[in-house]
């Protein structure tokens, strides 16, 4: 089934908990279009975007840059209003306060506060969400150990590599154990263990229950954990479906045999059957390890010998609180799969306003030549005369003249 003919059908809740299959994130007909001071068209990001994500499934959202995912991602969040469509995110809508306690987003930067430890940076985030102080405490215990910072606990964020500040904003992501997660390039700058603990934790979430928007450049990535795949071009969804569907060649097969290597003698028989029905043997080879497997056997070997690193370590289990997702909320779910979203009217453009230029206040003008309007203008009175008498005493004080004083003597 494709994302633009989701299933309006949603299976009841369980003992307060909702069941596999339901729908947590819900795009019908979503546009975004930026405009200009004077309200005219300026970019059309997002156009016609219908999307949807099921609980316990991750999908994959691609594109190259410019392709409207992120401005998509903001829209989800609330950080961003639709131009058009309709949005529904657990039940409720984006910009609802109350929703942001159960989404986790890892955004494209981090943007951590240097000056603190991945300890106190994880107790921050906690006491935002208004953790308790108990419970507090222990989950930022058990996210810094899943995500191999113990260690480095200590140290200033601002000292720590991309790829330690990417693991403690995955940290931050979770500290609220989400139902819905948003990653936005989670692996930007991660060494491979890292890079093959977050695919782990991604799968281990799902397996839990929780629904997660991965958006990523490394294809590769894509391919291991995500459900479904959501390609977009130009602020257009242009393929969409099952990672299997997308991928498989439906008009050639493959044959795989596992087992000892054959003789020639035997490769030549089944080459000959194959050439009686039109087919050829395209080629004999080994198969072969994916170079991440011989990566992480090489680490483990190294780490089961005893070996250490100052940095980051690897990871250790999934922080045990992050539980399986409360289904609050469905209604506003099942109204946007029922319903196709209404018509929205654009905006006429707004004409910029004739600048409107004040009079200057006659009687200020006035007051500042010293008149009034009714009054005329008279003349200054004239200073009063200076005598032309000058005291000689002080003069000849002055010049040191003491002629005068001998003439009185």
């Amino acid at each position: 089934m494709s994302l633009a003919e989701p299933s309006t059908t949603t299976l009841p809740a369980e003992n307060g908990r909702s069941t596999a299959g339901q729908n947590v994130l819900e795009l019908r007909g979503v546009g975004k279009t930026f405009r200009d001071f004077w309200m005219r068209p300026r970019v059309k990001a997002v156009q016609d975007v219908d999307l949807s994500a099921r609980r316990g499934e991750v999908v994959g959202l691609l594109g190259p840059n410019g392709s409207g995912k992120t401005t998509t991602i903001k829209m989800i969040l609330g950080l961003l209003h639709p131009t058009n469509g309709q949005i529904a995110v657990l039940g409720k809508r984006p910009d609802d306060v109350s929703l942001k306690s159960r989404i986790g987003y890892l955004p494209e930067e981090s943007n951590l506060y240097r000056f603190l430890n991945a300890e106190e940076t994880l107790d921050f985030y906690g006491r935002l969400f208004k953790i308790p102080g108990h419970e507090r405490k222990g989950r930022v215990e058990s996210l810094l150990d899943m995500v191999g910072l113990t260690a480095a606990r200590f140290r200033p964020v601002g000292e720590y590599s991309k790829g330690m500040q990417r693991r403690v904003g995955l940290a931050q992501a979770l500290i609220n154990d989400p139902d819905l997660l948003v990653l936005d390039e989670p692996t930007t700058g991660m060494d491979p263990i890292a890079t093959r603990q977050i695919k782990d934790l991604i799968k281990t979430l799902r397996d839990r229950g929780k629904t997660i928007l991965l958006c990523t450049h490394l294809l590769g990535e894509v391919e291991d954990v995500c459900d479904r795949l959501i390609i977009m071009y130009g602020g257009r969804i242009r393929a969409e479906g099952t990672t299997d569907d997308l991928l498989r060649v439906a008009e050639r097969q493959a044959f795989e045999v596992e087992g000892q290597p054959l003789e020639g003698a035997t490769i030549e028989r089944i080459s000959s059957m194959l050439r009686e029905t039109g087919r050829e043997v395209a080629e004999v080879r080994h198969p072969k390890r994916k170079l991440e497997d011989v990566f992480m056997g090489v680490i483990d070997a190294a780490t089961r010998g005893g070996e250490t690193t100052t940095g980051a370590a690897v990871g250790g289990e999934v922080a045990g609180f992050l539980s399986e997702p409360t289904g609050e909320g469905e209604a506003l779910l099942d109204q946007l799969s029922a319903e196709s979203p209404p018509e929205t009217i654009e905006p006429e453009p707004v004409a910029p306003a004739e600048p409107v230029v004040e009079q200057p206040d006659e009687s200020v003008l006035l007051d500042l030549d010293d008149k009034k309007p009714d009054e005329p203008a008279t003349e200054a009175p004239a200073p009063p005369p200076v005598s032309a008498d000058v005291d000689d005493d002080v003069l000849s004080g002055l010049t040191g003249d003491t002629s005068k004083e001998d003439r009185k003597s």
